[in-house]
């Protein structure tokens, strides 16, 4: 996992600016409406009190930045007052904070909002702003989840202090599309405004971090009765869009509501026959939701994986065979389906961590061998790791056991599950599945193909690189199909999975798998594109860096 010690101070605080070019888009479009009154919730050295100052108009305007930082909050104000905004006013405060005080005040209403809010962990800020990032959730009654980023609760304040009518044009991370930890901002975002619009980009627009990002223009409802039109998504590639005039950008994407506004926006990204059609397929009395036909567990837990997972070359130097089982836990560990002795033996002569080390006696019943390597872990003071601390002894690991299928959090191209064919352990990195009713193999083999694919990348989130994760709610919503009769060859699977690329395989998977319930060869290949189209989106941009294991 990632420390707040090992962190910049730049990522603490959340300041990446906003390129001037997009900030003088959204100036350009917010102007369209001739505001009065003008919120920066973090104007930082001020970005965007310059490209307003571009803009007929807004010289009379009264505009009121926000920026905690005070050295920044003085650049912003000598930057409003050279570029011409002579009526800005700079408040060297938090934003959330004064937003709570002056929630209900239609006084303190504004026409418009721009931005580009911070992008800072919850666990990262500072208790005070945590208490004021969760009250922010209870003022508006949306769920609260301490997995949150700054720029959540700054968005929804920002949007609660927007008048009806008004307009918000952010800048905001990718991941607003997907994660779980935005879902009640996307709820209360669908609730509030009538029309929603995403332009989402091919590249990186921070050269500086992973940080995907994208831009959010919402026009909030002008009366509590007015019907939503919803969200519209409008891809980009490089910067041709900024010639275009904003209300063009605003109209163009048709808008989507539904199922596809009130949970993740991902579904937005695809054409609606696809979004159709995968609906159509879900509601096959032959496909399953994944929590209908397996349950999910994360693996073991035990707070320091690179002292209870080591090398065999470990195990002899310590002594360590009595305390050592076989395990797997990461992409390298097993490329195909199929986990068995072969794969583990492979594993194990490259250097691997193939040992899961359990010391599973307590009192101190432990041999010299063990305690003199329990004795390097207290050295390290990994005993003093919360998830260690909190057991009696700290290297006695909870809940060990082995299931007959397992399933990787993350995944490259697409998530497989595992034929765990010698009862070996996996760590957190890696979830044990056990099925209601039916066959593992069946489950494992027919897991493979572009529908399964396809609800994965509408469910999960992706971090830096475009890696994709899923959660254990994300899997029990997961669509399997699981045709009666139908018989899935693994080791020629495995196989095939080592060998080809991923399009090959899941199309000859869907020719089986999809095949049996009836769907003809063009719904087939529509599913499967729908996937390779989510998948590329995946790749070349990226939301955050991939945490390190535990």
């Amino acid at each position: 996992m990632n420390f707040m010690k090992n962190e910049t101070a730049q990522k603490l605080r959340g300041g990446y600016y906003t390129p001037p070019d997009l900030a003088g888009f959204l100036a350009k479009w917010v102007k369209e409406i001739s505001p009065k009154r003008v919120l920066e919730p973090s104007c930082g050295d001020g970005v965007f009190f310059e490209a307003m100052s571009k803009v007929k108009g807004f010289q009379k305007a009264d505009v009121v930045g926000f920026e905690l930082d005070k050295t920044e909050a003085r650049k912003a104000h000598g930057r409003a007052r050279e570029v011409g905004l002579k009526s800005a006013e700079v408040r060297a405060e938090d934003f959330l904070q004064w937003a709570i005080i002056h929630l209900d005040d239609a006084s303190s209403q504004f026409d418009a909002v721009l931005g580009n809010p911070p992008f800072v962990r919850y666990q990262y800020l500072p208790e005070p702003f945590q208490h004021c990032a969760e009250e922010i959730f209870a003022e508006l009654g949306l769920p609260f989840t301490k997995h949150t980023n700054a720029w959540v609760p700054f968005i929804l304040a920002s949007m609660a202090k927007l008048r009806p009518g008004g307009r918000l044009a952010m800048v905001v991370p990718a991941e607003i599309i997907h994660v779980t930890h935005a879902q009640s901002l996307r709820s209360y975002l669908g609730r509030e405004c009538s029309r929603l619009v995403i332009i989402d980009p091919e590249e990186l627009w921070f050269s500086d971090t992973l940080q995907g990002a994208v831009i959010l223009m919402a026009q909030k409802k002008t009366y509590a009765g007015e019907k939503a039109e919803g969200l519209g998504m409008y891809p980009v590639k490089g910067r041709e869009f900024l010639t275009l005039e904003p209300s063009e950008v605003f109209e163009a994407p048709q808008s989507i509501n539904g199922k596809t506004v009130a949970g993740k926006w991902t579904r937005a990204l695809l054409g609606a026959d696809t979004r159709a059609l995968f609906d159509e397929i879900g509601e096959h009395k032959e496909v399953h939701r994944f929590a209908d036909i397996a349950k999910v567990d994360v693996g073991i837990v035990t707070g320091a994986n690179k002292f209870f997972l080591v090398s065999d070359e470990t195990v002899e130097h310590f002594g360590l065979s009595k305390w050592a089982h076989p395990m797997f836990g990461r992409s390298e560990h097993c490329p195909g389906i199929i986990y068995d002795e072969r794969q583990h033996q492979a594993n194990a002569a490259k250097g691997n961590p193939t040992n899961f080390l359990w010391f599973k006696e307590t009192d101190g019943k432990v041999d010299a061998a063990a305690r003199a390597y329990i004795d390097t872990g207290e050295i390290k003071e990994l005993h003093t790791r919360y998830k260690c601390r909190v057991r009696s002894p700290w290297y006695t690991v909870p809940s060990v056991y082995s299931t007959e299928v397992g399933m990787l959090k993350r995944s490259h191209d697409t998530p497989r599950l595992i034929h765990n064919r010698i009862g070996a352990y996996t760590t957190d990195t890696a979830y044990r599945i056990r099925t209601r009713e039916g066959d593992a193999e069946k489950l494992v083999g027919c897991f493979i193909n572009p529908l399964t694919a396809l609800s994965a990348e509408l469910e999960g989130r992706h971090y830096g690189g475009g890696v994709l994760e899923l959660i254990p709610s994300e899997i029990e919503r997961l669509l399997v199909p699981l045709p009666k009769g139908t018989h899935v060859d693994l080791s020629k699977l495995d196989t095939s999975i080592r060998e080809q690329s991923t399009h090959q395989f899941l199309s000859t998977q869907g020719k089986v798998v999809l095949g049996a319930l009836g769907l003809s060869k063009a719904k087939q290949e529509n599913i499967l594109e729908g996937w390779r189209k989510l998948r590329d989106r995946r790749h070349r941009s990226s939301s955050e860096p991939l945490p390190e294991d535990a």
